[in-house]
């Protein structure tokens, strides 16, 4: 997901002071006032919307492209992409992330820490997940959420969630693995057939590939 931060919706860029090594940070969070709420079994839901209308002929299969957050005293937290080496986390109104259709809201559990906690601890954990580390395979929004989840619950997000960003790592990383084997092969085959013009492609092809991080 791509951050825009003026988009409507989302909260403007203000700086924290945290400490000195994160003093440059900026992040996307405005000031958390203290409520009356008691912190003891705050429900915690993670927030799931739909990428595309696909979702609709894919999810009874446990599949689809999803964005999601995480709701917290009325707060929803999500990360996002951007293109500078700063936090990519952001918190818009519940259910109402911009841009997205919202699918559902699941509890995953309840956390003991206040609004003033839940804050001070999304602020340590984003800069951990500066926008220009994002990811859509690897270190997506989901991750985000399975992460501060199990941090503040010990549960996880269902694994529905981020089932096709893991389905798409390991078919990557089989290819890579067939690289890897064919590379000895062909570098065998060019030793025994020197001569062979073809033997040398196969070896330069998939080193060129490897080297590539394909």
């Amino acid at each position: 997901m791509k951050l825009r931060t003026k988009r409507p919706g989302w909260k403007s860029l203000v700086p924290l002071q945290l400490s000195r090594k994160s003093a440059m940070r900026f992040f996307l969070f405005p000031k958390v006032q203290a409520s009356g709420q008691s912190p003891n079994d705050t429900p915690v839901y993670l927030n799931v919307y739909d990428l595309t209308p696909m979702n609709g002929y894919i999810y009874w299969a446990g599949l689809g492209i999803f964005h999601s957050g995480i709701e917290v005293h009325g707060v929803e937290y999500a990360f996002g992409a951007h293109d500078y080496p700063t936090s990519g986390v952001f918190e818009v109104e519940p259910r109402q992330c911009p841009g997205f259709r919202f699918r559902k809201s699941i509890c995953l559990g309840t956390t003991c820490l206040d609004p003033i906690q839940v804050r001070q601890f999304m602020e340590l954990q984003s800069v951990n997940y500066n926008g220009d580390t994002y990811h859509l395979i690897m270190k997506n929004c989901n991750h985000f959420c399975k992460d501060m989840c199990y941090k503040l619950t010990g549960n996880k997000i269902p694994k529905w969630v981020n089932r096709l960003a893991r389905i798409v790592l390991v078919m990557n990383w089989e290819h890579i693995s067939l690289l890897c084997l064919q590379v000895p092969f062909a570098t065998a085959s060019s030793r025994s057939h020197s001569r062979s013009p073809r033997s040398a492609m196969i070896q330069t092809v998939n080193l060129r590939i490897l080297r590539k991080g394909v």
